[in-house]
């Protein structure tokens, strides 16, 4: 009969014979299965050929058995007998799956009552519950096979479930396995839950709950769990489970409410203990199930139970199965506040960083983006008053994690990695990341501004990768309405993808946070920059790098990305992040504030942010996005005020205007064309419409704001008009806006005066009746070229208001010139070539008359001004009838500063310290005039202009300035010819050694000294360098002075470069030097050596203004080292060179010895007794050819020099003959009655363009 099994069988013939390889007869194997005698072995192989038979040729088989009714039974009924038979467990799950696959395949509800029944059967009169093993597991695969199975065993073989029951309770963990498979078969089943409920409430649910508690093997933890899951569907099932719990607010009060009998909080929390991660990721998985439920009602259970704790210690594994499990239990206890208070996410948050380091480096996109959804609604929800980051390095370690997200190029990644960035930079009401970062944790470590800054970074290039280029550089009011509303564009966003969008709105909820933080730090140094930077050192880690990051960024990326995507289409939760982004940068920077409120506006942000106004917050709508806009644009019009407005400023102004903007811009929620019929509107006529004139008054504001700065979105004609009505209606209505409202009125007329029609009479008498009204026209003045021009446009203004206007004007025109930086002198430009008031002088000559009148009754910088405009317009416009007009006047100018000359030395000090060393056009002569008014006066007027002169700060600075230059100047390939600059430095070289010499005279106060390098004076005149020869005299005057000081003087400080000597080692040339301080003795016997070659070089070249002035120094040199020690001064000059002096000086042209610099010579070797340099004899010749002489045609240097000679010989110690001394004492008296009679000849030449006094550089 085995034989028969394998191979063809005669007795039952073809028909049992199934296609297999070999053959195998039905039949055989039906009667081989049923042979008690028949081995096991046999029959397990005939098992084995049926299984393949219906794993493979099912068909056949199912045609030979489906006919024949009594046969299956047969079949089936030997299988299940065999079933309960066998104990060779390989040899019953063959069986059992034979036998399903049998019912399966043959597909008839009648096999499975059989089954169904026979089973009854078998569970009634079993002996014990191991032998029911076997049927349970085929129920239960029974189940797993065929769909409708589960209902038909509980609806019509309900009596089963109670020998379920009975297995879960019995003490074998394979029974309660099987049991509970076939559990959660049967409550997969939708009638099966409905029929078993009542079963599952009062008999099921505790002694589950113990089995799974207890449960040792795997295989039946793992059913257990598969039960507990399909349970964990029901809400009613998960309430039964949980129903021995207390309230929420019970377990808040009362941790120990865990303590019942295997509560399933805790039987899950021991899966998770047991470190195998298939039934942690299970016992995670059952968490969700029942939390999913009413995160609130069952999640403190959790929480109390420490799972949290144990879940974040579960991310740290590698299965990606269990780390979706958890990551999911988590994001559904983050919806508990006890999950926060209880501190699990602050010591679970360093786990899932790490988690999400390691999760990114698996190919699993749902992973990324569940665990970065989990840690954004962490760091949303974590309470301000707890820290969440408690590790430096750990919240570095998550920016980094952010970072490598953003950037990941799977889009649907770095979605919600921005969505993580804008909850990481979340603002200090909500943000809950940075919790080492908020003002009330910084014991914690410094802020990470640089990782902050990158992070920020990487968000703002990834979303401008993701947006298409902005098609042209438009201004922002262009682009909201570049596209009407009608068009497809903006009726459908298909253009931009939705996902797009999301990306730009996290992006700048992430910067909006980011400025947010950066304002929240201001007011904390502690926050300010690293303290951990090492000393001496600059830290890049600072806030005020962090700031100028944000405004830069915002510029070069966050501005044109939003720009594009307004090309597209316009969300309003975008442009509110937007707008509210902008309006908190304003105080991230507030040395910036100003310079980027400018900005905006320039780029036409007013008119966009009216746009948005009127296109989503009308009818009250939006009203976030309303509130947003308004106080964006209040915040930029107080700025733009603050920065145009600075020499007006005012505080009462300012909060005025605040006021206005506040209450009135959350109304204005209009169109450009409705705001201006608004603006053209009359109120009633009894009474006035508060509402309208705050309406018109803001719109007013903001467009003279977007004006001043080049956005004029609305038609100048229409503009004009509207404006023009507007202060008609106001008068007609006896109302007088405020200076601030009528000066943008003001200036929107004169901005908009070419684009529209002149004003007529009623308008002309209106404006000019309101500015009569002012106490004074500065409150609306407007410093611009279009004001002045609308002013002096018409004669009805320019006669009542153009004195006061021009005067605004220059009062408020900076200088056009630039400070002189650079040592050199070049060529300067004073005037600025595009001065706005020349084409409307040029066009209206009368205005002349008024700057004349300027220049008398105005300031001295004023009047400057004024004169630098006139004599620009008179060097391009020569026009005879306008210089007739004014010859005349500046004649009467010129004549009352004449007659008040007691303050024209002010006036002239004030307007030199006004200038820089560059204005020489301007500054030659005002010097010429300083030093005028120090040489040619009285004594009385002379003391009282050193007195002006050294109470003129300004004035001592600007001559410091030129005395500097000096040394600074490369000198002209042609030293002879004296240039502007040249000339510049030789009046000031002149007037300080004016100044030095009054000052001393006089003892005169000094407010500012001035510092002289005295070696840079000594080499000047030692070795000239190709100086002109009037900058040598102008230097020697000046060392004259502080010789005659002995360099010692309140007015200036002398600056040496020479070292003294060590005192340790003297020496007789130290000790000398020290004798001569500050003057060493090569520095004196150089400077005698340049000074005798300079009177050569009078006799060679015939210059007539050096002799003197070397003469001169000379003689101051020798008194100044007589003072200081008589060896030096007497070896001076006895120095055998000056004997070959003298006789060059009498071997030129004249020879004779009455020439000015040979007799000053010869009396300052008598004096100081050089016999050796000057002898009797020649002493004698003098007086000869003195003697014969005509004193009276003798030139008035000569004489005085004489005069000087004779008086030295009469007190000298030199032997003269008697009758020489009558001679003398003769001429003496001869001379002196000569200058008692001569004419007083000019003093004051002017060399060039330099005012020399010949008595100054003589005396």
């Amino acid at each position: 009969m085995a034989a028969g099994a394998t191979v063809p069988c005669g007795d039952h013939g073809p028909r049992w014979a199934l296609p297999l390889r070999p053959p195998l007869c039905l039949a055989c194997a039906v009667q081989t299965l049923g042979d008690g005698s028949a081995s096991l072995v046999r029959k397990k192989h005939v098992l084995s050929r049926l299984h393949d038979a219906l794993a493979w040729q099912a068909l056949p088989v199912v045609q030979l058995l489906a006919p024949d009714e009594r046969v299956c039974m047969h079949l089936i009924g030997t299988l299940f007998g065999m079933l309960h038979s066998v104990e060779d467990s390989s040899a019953l799950n063959l069986l059992v799956e034979v036998l399903v696959r049998l019912v399966v395949e043959l597909k008839s509800e009648q096999y499975l009552y059989c089954i169904l029944d026979e089973s009854q059967k078998e569970l009634c009169k079993a002996t014990t519950m191991r032998s029911s093993l076997p049927t349970f597991s085929l129920l239960g695969k029974l189940a797993d096979a065929i769909p409708g199975f589960a209902e038909i065993l509980v609806v019509k073989h309900n009596n089963l479930v109670d020998h379920l029951l009975m297995g879960l309770t019995y003490p074998n963990e394979g029974i309660k396995a099987a049991v509970c498979y076939l559990y959660g078969k049967l409550y997969s089943s939708p009638v099966g839950t409905e029929r078993l409920s009542g079963h599952f409430e009062e008999r099921l649910c505790g002694v589950f709950l113990n089995t799974l508690g207890c449960a040792q093997t795997k295989e039946l933890q793992i059913n257990c769990l598969g039960l507990l899951k399909e349970l964990l569907k029901s809400d009613h099932f998960v309430s039964i489970f949980m129903n021995n719990l207390k309230t929420e607010e019970e377990s808040s009060e009362n941790p120990d409410f865990l303590e019942g009998e295997n509560p399933l909080p805790l039987v899950l929390k021991k899966l998770l203990l047991t470190r195998d991660e298939m039934l942690q990721a299970a016992s995670s998985h059952c968490m969700a199930a029942v939390l999913v439920h009413s995160p609130s009602r069952y999640a403190p259970a959790f929480i109390h139970a420490d799972v949290p704790e144990f879940l974040f210690e579960c991310l740290l594994c590698k299965s990606e199965i269990l780390i979706w499990s958890v990551y999911c239990c988590l994001l559904l206890l983050t919806e508990e506040r006890l999950f926060f208070s209880k501190c699990h996410t602050v010591y679970g948050i360093e786990s899932l960083v790490r988690s999400l380091q390691g999760v990114l480096l698996l190919n699993n996109v749902e992973l990324h983006k569940q665990g970065l959804l989990l840690f954004t609604e962490i760091l949303k929800r974590q309470p301000v008053e707890i820290k969440l980051f408690t590790n430096r390095g750990v919240c570095i370690e998550a920016i980094d994690v952010l970072m490598e997200t953003v950037n990941c190029p799977v889009l649907e990644v770095a979605v919600e990695a921005v969505k993580a960035v804008a909850a990481f930079l979340r603002d200090c009401a909500s943000c809950v990341c940075l919790r080492l970062l908020r003002k009330d944790h910084l014991s914690s470590p410094p802020v990470p501004y640089e990782e902050l800054q990158k992070l920020l970074e990487a968000v703002l290039k990834r979303c401008a990768d993701l947006s298409p280029p902005q098609s042209s550089k438009r201004h922002a009011g262009d682009l909201l309405f570049s596209v009407p509303q009608s068009h497809p564009a903006n009726r459908n966003l298909g253009r931009v993808p939705q996902r797009q969008g999301q990306f730009l709105l996290n992006t700048l909820e992430s910067f909006r946070n980011a400025c947010r933080l950066a304002v929240e730090f201001q007011g904390d140094f502690m926050a300010q920059e690293n303290a951990f930077t090492a000393p001496n050192s600059e830290s890049k880690d600072t806030l005020s790098n962090f700031s100028e990051f944000l405004l830069r960024i915002c510029d070069s990326l966050c501005i044109p990305m939003v720009m594009s995507y307004l090309e597209r289409a316009v969300s309003p939760s975008v442009t509110e992040v937007f707008i509210s982004a902008l309006n908190t940068l304003f105080t991230v920077v507030p040395s910036m504030r100003n310079k980027f409120s400018e900005k905006l506006a320039s780029s036409s942000f007013i008119r966009l942010t009216l746009e948005l106004k009127a296109r989503y917050c009308s009818v009250q709508s939006n009203p976030v996005l309303n509130n947003t806009c308004s106080s964006f644009l209040c915040s930029l019009c107080l700025n733009l005020y603050s920065a145009t407005e600075k020499m007006r400023t005012s505080s009462q102004e300012e909060q005025e205007m605040s006021e206005l903007l506040q209450k009135g811009l959350p109304q204005l929620n209009y169109t450009i064309a409705e705001n201006l019929l608004l603006l053209s509107e009359n109120p009633e006529p009894f009474f006035l419409d508060q509402s309208l004139c705050s309406h018109q008054h803001c719109f007013i504001l903001l467009l003279y704001f977007a004006y001043t700065f080049g956005d004029r979105f609305v038609p100048d004609a229409e503009l004009f008009l509207a404006v023009r009505n507007f202060l008609l209606s106001a008068q007609d209505h006896g109302d007088c806006p405020p200076p601030h409202i009528l000066r943008a009125a003001l200036y929107l007329l004169a901005v908009c005066q070419d684009k529209g029609k002149a004003l007529d009479m009623r308008s002309l008498s209106t404006i000019r009746r309101i500015l009569d009204n002012l106490p004074d026209l500065s409150l609306v003045y407007v410093h611009c070229p279009l004001l002045l021009k609308f002013f002096l446009r018409y004669p009805e203004f320019m006669g009542r208001f153009g004195h006061q206007v021009l005067q605004l004007w220059f009062s408020w025109e900076h200088c056009k010139q630039t400070e002189v930086e650079e040592a050199d002198f070049g060529s300067s430009d004073q005037l600025n070539s595009a001065n706005p008031l020349l084409p409307i002088l040029k066009s209206n000559s009368s205005i002349l008359l008024i700057l004349l009148d300027l220049v008398s009754s105005s300031s001295v910088e004023v009047a400057w001004k004024v004169l630098m405009t006139l004599r620009t317009f008179l060097e391009r416009n020569e026009d005879v009838l306008v210089c007739d007009l004014l010859r005349s006047r500046f004649l009467q100018i010129l004549q009352q500063l004449l007659v008040e000359s007691s303050s024209a030395t002010l006036q002239v000090c004030n307007l030199c310290g006004k200038c820089n060393p560059r204005d020489t056009d301007l500054l030659q002569p005002s010097l010429n005039f300083l030093y005028w008014s120090l040489h040619q006066t009285t004594p009385c007027s002379q003391q009282r202009a050193v007195a002006v002169l050294l109470s003129n700060v300004s004035l001592l600075e600007l001559l410091q300035k030129v005395l500097e230059c000096t040394w600074l100047w490369s000198p002209p390939s042609r030293p002879a010819c004296l240039s502007s600059e040249d000339a510049l430095l030789c009046s000031g070289w002149l007037l300080v050694a004016s100044l030095l010499l009054y000052q001393h005279r006089y003892n005169t106060e000094v407010h500012q000294t001035l510092s002289v390098d005295l070696t840079e004076v000594l080499n000047a005149v030692i070795f000239r360098n190709k100086k002109p020869i009037l900058l040598l005299v102008s230097i020697m005057q000046f060392l004259r002075a502080v010789l005659r000081q002995n360099f010692s003087s309140s007015l200036l400080v002398i600056v040496s470069q020479n070292t003294a000597p060590s005192a340790a080692q003297p020496q007789p040339s130290s000790l000398q030097d020290s004798a001569l301080h500050p003057l060493a003795m090569q520095q004196v016997f150089s400077l005698v050596v340049s000074l005798q070659n300079l009177l050569v070089h009078v006799q060679l070249q015939k210059d007539l203004l050096l002799s003197p002035a070397v003469v001169a120094c000379l003689e101051t040199l020798v008194e100044y080292l007589y003072v200081k020690n008589q060896d030096v001064a007497l070896h001076v000059a006895s120095q055998p060179w000056h004997r070959f002096l003298l006789f060059t000086l009498l071997s030129g042209g004249q020879k004779s010895f009455l020439q000015p610099e040979v007799l000053r010579l010869m009396t300052l070797f008598v004096r100081y007794q050089s016999s050796n340099i000057i002898s009797q004899k020649e002493i004698s010749q003098i007086i000869q050819e003195a003697a014969e002489a005509n004193i009276a045609e003798l030139p008035e240097a000569t004489s005085h020099a004489l005069h000087l000679f004779l008086s030295q010989i009469q007190n000298s110690h030199y032997q003269v003959e008697p009758e020489q001394l009558g001679i003398i004492q003769t001429l003496l008296d001869r001379l002196l009655g000569q200058r008692t009679m001569c004419v007083k000849h000019q003093d004051i030449v002017c060399l060039g363009s330099v005012a020399v006094s010949l008595s100054h550089i003589g005396d």
